[in-house]
């Protein structure tokens, strides 16, 4: 486990490796591209005025897009243990690429509901296995020692350049035109980070991302049927990983219900304050200033670990999201809305970074792509079904301060039972 005092190097130190530079580029063009697709089909589906979407279409958006792959996903992720990872990156990158292209296409012809849908799960479903693939290649490039630290650098600078190509989708939007055949070309660019991002991946040599051992059945379809019993094994065994697991379901709680309400608040009852923004624009400066939090958040969590240790610090990042709901997200106004999306953020980044840190150092390389798949697809689940909850009972305008005060509460009991489970393995170990 991370303990206090094991990360302080500064990031040219962490840039050192080549390895550790190539992947992170790899990372930032796919994420760019993600954050091209995103902002592009949200556009396309939810402020374009040739179609309409009210609460429950916009949580089944969600549960479509994420749902089918998160259930999936945990047997895929045995294939992260088994095949070659730098060959898992370089096949998904290309095989998203021609997924978007077709996904543009049916923007542009007007596709509408489970076809358009299927189509997005797709990109999004390769997205989320290559991201668990970066994931599991980590510890491959960077040293045991450096791990909070490098992958703070990789997920904070990631998420930014998403949130840059979201923020690119809205520009091109602006050139290219709002309606059907303008997004289908705003999604189409998307293309340009799978490509880029395959390319860099290729440049590894065959094996050096792992799996440097393989403990799996000889048969892959008995392999993979594992999966999921086996990272969930994985993550039993492993207290800083069970416990991290707790507080990660907690925030993917809160975090489900802020974001359905937030959508709802632009779309449907914010209007413009001044320099501030409603509609796709405002979503786009929300998306800036939780980009700056999650900057943040990457900035001090390496020095909070080495000073405080990642119980202390998980412990306050959950505090800080709760007293984030209640103090700036309570008043439901369009500049605390802003605000509270950033520290946030900050509070979220804080938590996932310290968990992530864990499994890559914790969990044996033979099973920690079925932990991450695992990882990933529970979370989801989640935050999904936070969401699809809270569209069957707030009302389309957003405003719903006692679904907000819930959110609030989950991050208190998730608080606790963070602090129960790692105080019981503590005594444990005793």
């Amino acid at each position: 486990m991370v303990t206090a005092g094991t990360e302080r190097s500064g990031v040219r130190e962490l840039l050192a490796p080549p390895g550790f530079r190539r992947l992170l580029l790899s990372r930032f063009a796919s994420q760019w591209g993600d954050g091209v697709y995103q902002a592009g089909l949200a556009g396309a589906v939810l402020f374009n005025p040739e179609r309409a979407a009210d609460a429950l279409t916009i949580a089944g958006g969600f549960a479509a897009l994420l749902l089918p792959y998160s259930v999936l996903g945990p047997f895929a992720g045995a294939l992260l243990d088994r095949w070659d990872r730098r060959q898992v990156l370089v096949v998904a990158n290309l095989l998203r690429a021609v997924a978007i292209g077709m996904s543009a296409l049916s923007v542009g012809l007007g596709t509408e509901g489970v076809p358009l849908f299927a189509l997005a799960l797709v990109v999004m479903g390769i997205s989320r296995f290559a991201g668990c693939g970066l994931s599991a290649s980590l510890p491959h490039v960077v040293p045991p020692a450096k791990l909070v630290g490098a992958n703070a650098l990789a997920t904070t600078l990631g998420s930014i350049v998403a949130v840059l190509g979201g923020g690119c989708a809205i520009a091109l939007r602006a050139v290219l035109g709002q309606d059907d055949v303008g997004s289908a070309w705003t999604t189409a660019c998307a293309i340009a980070g799978s490509l880029v991002a395959a390319v860099i991946a290729a440049r590894f040599a065959r094996g050096e991302l792992g799996p440097s051992t393989v403990d799996e059945p000889a048969v892959a379809v008995l392999a993979v049927a594992r999966g999921l019993a086996d990272g969930a094994r994985a993550v039993l065994r492993t207290p800083s990983v069970r416990a991290g697991f707790l507080g990660l379901f907690a925030h993917r709680v809160g975090f489900g219900i802020s974001l359905l309400l937030t959508v709802l608040l632009m779309r449907f009852s914010f209007t413009d304050h001044g320099l501030l923004r409603a509609g796709l624009t405002g979503l786009g400066q929300l998306a800036l200033l939780a980009g700056a939090g999650l900057l943040l958040g990457g900035l001090v969590t390496p020095r909070l670990v080495a000073r405080f240790g990642p119980r202390r610090v998980i412990t306050a990042g959950l505090l800080l999201a709760a007293a984030s709901l209640a103090g700036l997200g309570l008043p439901l106004v369009l500049p605390t809305v802003l605000l509270a999306s950033f520290t946030l953020a900050v509070a979220g980044q804080l938590v996932k970074l310290c968990v992530d840190a864990a499994i890559q150092q914790d969990v044996g390389d033979e099973v920690r792509g079925r932990v991450f798949a695992c990882y990933d697809a529970l979370f989801t689940i989640t935050q999904v079904a936070a969401v699809v909850v809270t569209a069957l009972v707030a009302p389309l305008d957003g405003r719903a301060p006692g679904v907000l005060l819930v959110a609030t509460a989950v991050y208190g009991v998730g608080a606790l039972g963070y602090l129960a489970v790692t105080r019981s393995s503590i005594r444990t170990s005793e």
